[in-house]
Formats: structure tokens, C-alpha cells, sequence
């Protein structure tokens, strides 16, 4: 039975994509669509900084660290950048951090959107698509300094195995191998990955990893913020498997925090790699 309150097409199957539903009933509300005035606004807001991705064998681990910052002033020191998409899959945010929590929120949208009208979830490299569409449409707003690049991760329940996916301000679409990462810090935590990844890595060693890159990235770039002490603030992990995916709880982060900066008492540039 219709309801006469709303227009038919609101009442009739359409597209699955809730992003061109909106784009047609009422295309104002998509970011994309605002107008923005001409010039470079990237100095206007707050931009989060670095997130990091490393593959485990039955998942992967999503990290970020908690600094926003406009500019050279920090604009907050406690900022969520990672963010479930679903169940089996997660997003970490990098550039402008207004328009990249909009994007977030309408990537879960567009997921959730999906499931209700197909009645299954969308594949991996589906949702990995579908996100690349978001990113690409933001592009007008990425060439006025307003740019918006997520790290997307999951746990393929096809494939059974983690899998990472960069992109590019165009909407250009990655799979990384192993371990990746984004944002103003991604140089010193991948330097950092490369001599701390193994392969055979538990998730806890996993973890362990990319909250040392996150600290080692923070150590070279001031729009990181690696952990802070005295505020009891530490990086925010998620973890997925196969069981679906799970933030970790602060107390357990901030135990592995506690340990790694204890163990940087005695060598501040962290663990030694192995030459051979």
C-alpha cells in the first residue's frame, strides 16, 4: 500500500546504489553537488593525517592516529579516522576530514543501502568499487585543496583473506599487497612496515606492527600524532576476520602502547630488522 506522503519513486525498487537515488531525487544533498566558491580552501579545515593497513594470515588490521590538524595548528588531538563500512570491512580516512567523515557516512549508507535491496552484501571489489565512485565524484572539490584519499580494507569472505585498497584523488582504485598506508605520515610508517612485517605475523604482531609504524611516522612528520600519555589518547584499531570485525578496545591498545614505548626507552628509534 502506498503512501501518499511520499513520491512514487520513493516507493519503487530502483537502483541498488543509494548514492544515484539521491543523485536524482535530491542531488543537493551529495557532497559533490554544493557549490564551493573558486580558490584554494585546503588550509581552511581540518585535515587528518595517517592511516595504516597490514594483512594477517585469517585477517587484517586498520590503524590511524588521532591528530587533525589546519594548517601548522593542531585542530584536534583526538579525531576518529577509522570507521567500520560494514561488517566485514572498514575505511580510514586521510585529507580533508569534514568531507571525508561525509563520505564515510554515505559509503555505509550506499553498503547498507545495497543489502536491503538485493538482500545480500556486495562482494569486496564490489564495495571497493562503489567507494572509488565516491571519490571520483569529489574531484572538483579535491582540485580546490579539498581532497579526500581513504584507505579501504576487509576481510573477503569469498577469498578467505584480508585484502587492502589504496586510491588516488581521481578515484583511481589500488589492491595493495601485504601492508599499506596513507596521508601525510604514509612514507615513514611504510619505511617502518617494510623492516617490521613478516608474513607470519599473529594478529596481535600485527597490531603490534602498524602501532610501531604509527609512532615511527608520527617521530618524522608533525601532522601525526603518535601517542599521547598524558592524555591517555592512542590510535584507533580495528580488527577483521572471518568472525566479522571488532574496534579494539582502548585498555587493550594502549597496553601494547605502553609496552612499545617502554621498549623505546632503550632504543628510541625502535626495533632493530634483521640484516639477512
Amino acid at each position: 500500500m502506498g503512501d501518499s506522503r511520499l513520491p512514487t519513486s520513493y516507493m519503487t525498487p530502483g537502483t541498488s546504489s543509494f548514492a544515484d537515488f539521491l543523485g536524482v531525487e535530491a542531488p543537493d544533498l551529495l557532497p559533490s553537488r554544493r557549490a564551493v566558491p573558486t580558490g584554494d580552501a585546503g588550509d581552511l579545515a581540518p585535515h587528518g593525517t595517517t592511516i595504516v593497513a597490514a594483512t594477517f594470515d585469517g585477517g587484517v588490521v586498520m590503524a590511524g592516529d588521532r591528530r587533525a590538524t589546519m594548517g601548522n595548528i593542531i585542530a584536534q588531538r583526538d579525531i576518529q579516522k577509522v570507521f567500520p563500512a560494514d561488517e566485514f570491512s572498514v575505511v580510514g580516512i586521510a585529507g580533508t576530514a569534514g568531507l571525508a567523515v561525509e563520505m564515510v557516512r554515505l559509503f555505509q549508507t550506499e553498503l547498507e543501502h545495497y543489502e536491503k535491496i538485493e538482500g545480500t552484501t556486495l562482494s569486496m571489489d564490489g564495495k571497493a568499487n562503489r567507494l572509488s565512485a565516491l571519490i571520483r565524484a569529489n574531484l572538483g572539490l579535491a582540485m580546490q585543496g579539498l581532497a579526500v584519499v581513504p584507505l579501504f580494507a576487509g576481510y573477503d569472505v569469498a577469498a578467505d583473506h584480508g585484502r587492502i585498497f589504496s586510491y588516488d584523488v581521481t578515484g583511481g582504485r589500488y589492491e595493495e599487497t601485504a601492508f599499506h598506508s596513507v596521508g601525510s605520515g604514509s612514507l615513514f610508517a611504510r619505511g617502518s612496515l617494510k623492516k617490521l612485517y613478516r608474513e607470519d605475523l599473529d594478529e596481535e604482531g600485527t597490531v603490534t606492527a602498524v602501532v610501531q609504524a604509527l609512532y615511527d611516522a608520527a617521530d618524522d612528520d608533525s601532522a601525526t600524532g603518535g601517542p599521547d600519555l598524558t592524555r591517555r589518547i592512542f590510535p584507533v584499531v580495528h580488527v577483521i576476520t572471518a568472525d566479522g570485525g571488532r574496534r579494539m578496545p582502548d585498555a587493550e591498545v594502549s597496553a601494547i602502547a605502553d609496552r612499545m614505548i617502554a621498549s623505546r626507552m632503550q632504543r628510541p628509534d625502535g626495533p632493530a630488522a634483521p640484516l639477512t
